[in-house]
């Protein structure tokens, strides 16, 4: 019979969707209240994590732009230095899927960096070069509000977004799309619109990914992806990963009611639906994500205890963790060479 633990422990895990403290936190090296810091990662087995540079929606006048450009810049300056040794503990920046595989063979835990919200760019895509210069993989078209490229699926009244603004992408967001596949990231498609999310699959060489969302059919949130979403994933060879935030898994849910059980539902539908292949996990702890039994990096192993409790075999859980991130990040690659 096999042991959970052991089957945890033996294979790569990745997280897709993790925030940092800002502007101050603890150093992540040091146990701390933060549901993420390297030690806890250490204990839960869990080898490698997207950090991201999480930029807010704001106004969209000229100064505002430029805070946002030079907010992302500092934050993934931030990420970056989670790359060193600390007493026995390893960590290391990785910017492609044969780092990410080289160091956790060597039992180094992997710091992918990430941008949230395309609002990071201050309206030039000419600006994304500089994020991926600081090891950027992926960046989330929209977060909480419309911007220049795109529509939101939460629209912010206090920013007086209508409904739609665009349509789904703006032309300046096809700018954009082209100009992450040429550089090697990928699309983030979580926070969008629905009209917005379809068009990116239309629109981009790479196949988009998800980093932290859900399954709407199981939970009713504008946040999370319907059947058609899902299918045009599955069409495009495509990812979603499914995200811990208790009121994406269930309706009115809270971190104290909604349990592992409830995320693993998620990921078998969506498994059901387009295949274990199209499928894989993310927390966004620190951002709001947490559950009972996966609460923190630490309870990291709860996840695999539940999966094989369904079936799930070794290949199939080692792809859900990380194998299949890799594969897109290799895809973006191939396309940017």
């Amino acid at each position: 019979m096999t042991d959970p633990l052991t089957l945890h422990r033996d294979i790569l895990t990745l997280d897709s969707h993790i925030d940092i403290p800002w502007p101050d936190g603890p150093d992540p090296f040091s146990e701390s209240d933060r549901r993420v810091d390297l030690p806890k990662m250490r204990r839960g087995g869990l080898t490698a994590g997207c950090f991201a540079a999480y930029v807010p929606q704001t106004r969209r006048r000229e100064d505002d732009l430029q805070a946002a450009f030079l907010r992302a810049q500092t934050m993934l300056q931030a990420i970056r230095s989670m790359g060193r040794s600390h007493e026995g503990l390893r960590a290391r920046v990785t910017e492609t899927a044969a780092e990410i595989e080289a160091a956790w063979r060597e039992g180094v835990i992997s710091v992918i960096p990430a941008v949230e919200n395309g609002q990071a760019i201050g309206g030039d895509p000419g600006n994304l070069g500089a994020l991926r210069t600081l090891g950027a993989r992926y960046m989330t078209l929209t977060h909480n509000g419309h911007n220049d490229l795109a529509d939101a699926a939460i629209p912010r009244r206090d920013l007086d977004d209508p409904p739609a603004e665009h349509g789904g992408l703006s032309r300046l967001g096809r700018t954009t799309i082209a100009e992450m596949n040429r550089l090697g990231m990928l699309v983030d498609v979580s926070h969008t619109a629905k009209t917005t999310m379809l068009q990116a699959v239309a629109a981009s060489r790479t196949p988009v990914l998800a980093s932290h969302s859900c399954v709407r059919a199981l939970c009713d949130h504008p946040r999370n992806l319907d059947d058609e979403q899902l299918d045009a994933l599955r069409a495009s060879g495509g990812l979603i990963q499914i995200t811990a935030m208790p009121s994406f898994l269930r309706a009115k849910g809270s971190a104290e009611t909604v349990t592992v059980a409830d995320f693993v539902d998620h990921i078998d539908y969506a498994a059901r639906r387009i295949g274990v292949a199209q499928v894989g996990i993310s927390s966004d702890f620190d951002g709001g994500g947490g559950i009972s039994g996966w609460a923190n990096a630490a309870e990291s192993p709860a996840i695999t205890v539940e999966l094989l409790a369904r079936g799930y075999g070794r290949a199939e859980i080692a792809a859900l963790w990380g194998g299949n991130f890799l594969r897109l990040l290799r895809r973006a690659e191939e396309i940017a060479r």
